[in-house]
């Protein structure tokens, strides 16, 4: 099973393809001016609080899929805040109301078991998820990193590349520096504030949030929500970053119960890597007095790009660490390197435990996987069961509870009960009540009109004279009809009680 290690020490220099003004290390509280290869300290503490990590900017083939799937997130974030369905927000949580909006469909607290069902299904497809391919989800969609990359690129947009924001940070104070810092610091202010007026947006629909703010009549706890939430993604994408990820994640400590030798990490090839070393480009030539290249080095090349483009400051080639969020950032850094060495790519990859000690391919699929899976595939035919099967109304028929009958001054045995009805549409419904047993009459309307969202508790007695009573309990069916259609939209069963005979 893989077993996971802690963050230490990644400081080191290094040399060789890629390696330039930025091969420093990746903490600004780190370095090694002697170049030589980093050692694990396992009595150092697991991260430095204060330090900051400078992380370098990379492209490859991972970081296309994080555009593409930023963009995506990021567009449904944003966009369905704005977007209606029938006059009513696409994504609306109406707690005053008591009700969700979700993708036209109205969910009411009775139906709680389906928000049950929902969070089921997400569980087990992030364990599921986790058990094939590790930390995908925190590496391409969870939102801490979404949020943080975002902040990143507006960093290294307004401050430079990760070598100019080292040597600015170490700089005195400049008008240059205050510019470039507050320009940042504003943009960085912008996105959260508009990620918590969108976040507050799905409880207060954005168009009468908007057209309060222009009244200047904003709910009180609307404006401490944004507030709050503006200042979280502000601390969270722009201060804490991967500290989030290290110390207030808890998916970062009980991920490693559901890895194991067959789940695809991000992995450091050692078999193929190590011995590590710099060495030239340049082909042996004894005539031009070119130094001949060493022939037991691997192909780690330990140029530390690996280390630089990490957003948590580890040396993925140390082991498979808690603090990796699997970004592959460091995929992508080091199959540069190997094509300008003319090598395979993959030296750094995603593979299992097993793949890397064998070298040998291995399938992803074993027991633990199948469950998960199983499972959540149980829990999404239960969901779609229920979510199809619901009906428009809900209808619920109590008996009062004072007594089993009653005789009445007529001499008629009576039974008393409450109707519960709730019209879960978007629109009025006009409903008639039946029941099957033509001797039972009652007293009390019979046919209401019923507003959307609207739930209504009607009393109802059905009496009979003692002689149409052939057995003490007998069961009674009620039928709600529509009236526009003349069809059933809700049935519920009771029982009418008299003398035993």
């Amino acid at each position: 099973m893989a077993k996971l290690i802690p963050l230490t020490d990644v400081s080191g220099g290094g040399s060789g393809p890629g390696s330039n003004s930025d091969s420093s290390s990746n903490h600004s509280s780190s370095s090694n001016p002697n170049g030589d290869q980093p050692r694990r300290d396992h009595s150092a503490p697991i991260h430095d609080y204060a330090s900051k990590i400078y992380v370098r900017k990379i492209t490859g083939w991972y970081q296309k899929i994080r555009s593409v799937s930023l963009a995506m997130l990021f567009a449904m974030y944003f966009g369905f805040a704005w977007i209606q369905v029938g006059g009513e927000p696409l994504i609306w949580f109406d707690l005053v109301g008591r009700k969700f909006h979700l993708f036209g469909a109205v969910f009411w607290p009775q139906d709680f078991f389906l928000l049950a069902l929902a969070l089921i299904i997400s569980a087990f497809g992030l364990f599921w998820i986790t058990t094939l391919f590790g930390r995908v989800w925190c590496g391409y969609t969870c939102p801490q990193t979404s949020w943080t990359f975002v902040f990143m690129w507006l960093e290294e947009f307004f401050e430079g590349s990760r070598n100019a924001r080292m040597k600015r940070d170490k700089q005195a104070w400049s008008l240059e520096k205050l510019a470039r810092k507050s320009a940042k610091h504003l943009s960085w202010g912008a996105v959260a504030a508009l990620t918590a007026l969108t976040f507050v947006a799905y409880f207060y629909p954005m168009r009468e949030l908007l057209a309060d703010f222009t009244r200047l009549d904003v709910n009180g706890w609307a404006l401490f929500w944004i507030g709050f939430f503006t200042v979280a993604t502000y601390l969270n994408a722009g201060w804490l970053r991967e500290k989030v990820c290290i110390y207030m994640c808890p998916y970062a400590r009980f991920q490693s119960v559901m890895f194991n030798e067959h789940t695809r990490i991000i992995g450091y090839d050692a078999l193929r890597g190590e011995p590590r070393g710099s060495r030239s480009r340049r082909k042996k030539n004894d005539v031009s007095g070119t130094v001949a290249q060493k022939t037991d080095l691997g192909d780690c090349v330990d140029c530390q790009l690996c280390v630089q483009v990490c957003p948590t400051g580890i040396d993925i080639r140390d082991g498979l660490q808690y603090e990796c969020i699997g970004c592959a950032l460091c995929v992508d850094a080091c199959d540069q390197v190997m094509d300008k060495l003319d090598k395979p790519k993959g030296l750094i990859r995603y593979a299992s435990e097993k793949e890397l000690e064998t070298g040998k391919q291995t399938s992803i699929w074993d027991g633990r996987s199948i469950g998960y899976g199983a499972m959540m595939a149980v829990a999404m035919i239960a969901f779609a069961y229920v979510m199809f099967s619901r009906t428009p109304l809900e209808f619920g028929v109590e008996r009062e509870r004072g007594a089993l009958y009653y005789e009445t001054g007529m001499g008629l045995i009576e039974n008393t009960y409450v109707l519960k009805i709730l019209n879960k549409q978007q629109h009025p419904e006009q409903l008639r009540l039946r029941w099957n047993d033509s001797a039972l009459s009652a007293s009390g309307e019979q046919e209401w009109t019923l507003a959307p969202g609207e739930f209504r508790s009607i009393p109802l007695a059905l009496s009979t004279p003692p002689e149409a009573i052939t057995q003490s309990t007998r069961t009674v069916e009620f039928t709600l009809v529509s009236v526009a259609s003349n069809e059933v939209v809700a049935e519920a069963e009771t029982s009418f009680m008299g003398p035993i005979q």
